[in-house]
């Protein structure tokens, strides 16, 4: 019975940094997509001729981020600079 504890305890100490890694990796992955969706369509913003600059806010209201989007690059602490969308790392 100590056996099997030793090892259900050896592949645990295995086994949770890896899963602990695999949700970093997502969370980056995820933020670049955001941010590329963002890019997206601040160039669209633009090139439809839109008057000002950028901003996450003006993007929301004129249709191009949902809400939720705006949310979301808030939280990740993404913005736009010159029409360039970029996040700091965290």
């Amino acid at each position: 019975m100590v056996m099997v504890l030793f090892i259900i305890s050896i592949l645990m100490l295995l086994i949770v940094p890896n899963v602990v890694k695999q949700k970093d990796s997502i969370d980056e992955q995820g933020t670049e997509a955001l941010v590329t969706v963002i890019q997206t369509q601040v160039e669209l913003y633009e090139l439809d001729g839109a008057k000002g600059a950028a901003s996450l806010v003006s993007l929301q209201e004129q249709g191009y981020l949902s809400a939720k989007q705006v949310k979301q690059a808030s939280a990740k602490s993404i913005t736009i600079t010159n029409g360039v969308v970029s996040s700091s790392p965290n």
